[in-house]
């Protein structure tokens, strides 16, 4: 890994590297009486609305403390977008990335799977992840994988064994993409716990992710006309801290 390292919060947790740059909020959530920003409040949901119902009112709250407050953003999103950056993020509950990275509507275009995991191109591929890739790049010039910590489908690809039968179908076939990086975290981290590995392996799935990404024709021509950038990321939500790293 090299490039930058930046990390948002004060925790500094095992081996990162730290630092802590001003975070500008992209909706403000207010004004208090000298003139300042605050960010909005988390709403609480009574635990007894039925599904759909707590769908509704979390929307009647985005409408009324962002939507109606902020035309100058909604407003030009109407006829077009022209996103940053495409994002891929795991599907994990707790790591959304416009929440986390303070991302604004219209700015990351954005796909959520498990584990981050982006296949690497093959010619006669049906993937949602290569027509979103295909799409994104024809409109953006960076393109993020976050990885994350505790991550689910990094302990079902750790805890992957040839001579037993798989926990899960679909996901097991699905994190067998990470086959060859499993090998290599248990190869060179043997003496690792369990745990530790898992957090090696979560950012080198980012950078296998990263290295599959160059094997996408539209990209590696992006690429080469210094037109595209690829940065990796690991959102660490039990310390609070986030790292980058550029591909």
């Amino acid at each position: 890994m090299g490039g930058c390292w930046c990390c948002f919060l004060a925790h500094k947790p095992p081996r990162e590297n730290p630092m802590s740059p001003a975070r500008e909020r992209l909706i403000g959530g207010g004004s208090s009486a000298a003139g300042h920003h605050h960010p909005p409040l988390m709403v609480t949901y009574s635990e007894g609305l039925g599904a759909a119902e707590r769908l509704r009112a979390g929307f009647r709250t985005f409408k009324r403390t962002i939507y109606d407050k902020n035309p100058m953003l909604f407003g030009p999103l109407k006829s077009a977008q022209s996103p940053k950056y495409m994002v891929f993020a795991c599907s994990d509950s707790r790591v959304c990335p416009s929440v986390t990275l303070d991302l604004k509507p219209g700015e990351a275009f954005t796909v959520r799977n498990i584990a981050s995991l982006v296949p690497a191109y093959h010619q006669n591929m049906h993937s949602s992840v290569a027509s979103a890739i295909e799409f994104a790049v024809t409109i953006l010039k960076c393109i993020v994988v976050i990885g994350h910590s505790c991550c689910g489908g990094i302990r079902e690809l750790l805890s992957l064994q040839e001579d037993r039968p798989h926990t899960y179908h679909f996901i097991d076939n699905w994190v067998k993409i990470g086959l060859a990086i499993k090998k290599k975290v248990e190869r060179e981290h043997a003496l690792l716990s369990f745990d530790d590995k898992c957090t090696m392996l979560e950012i080198e799935a980012v950078n296998l992710s990263l290295r599959n990404l160059k094997t996408y024709p539209f990209v590696k021509d992006k690429l080469a006309n210094g037109s595209l950038k690829l940065i990796g990321a690991r959102y660490d939500f039990v310390h609070g801290s986030f790292q980058t790293w550029h591909a």
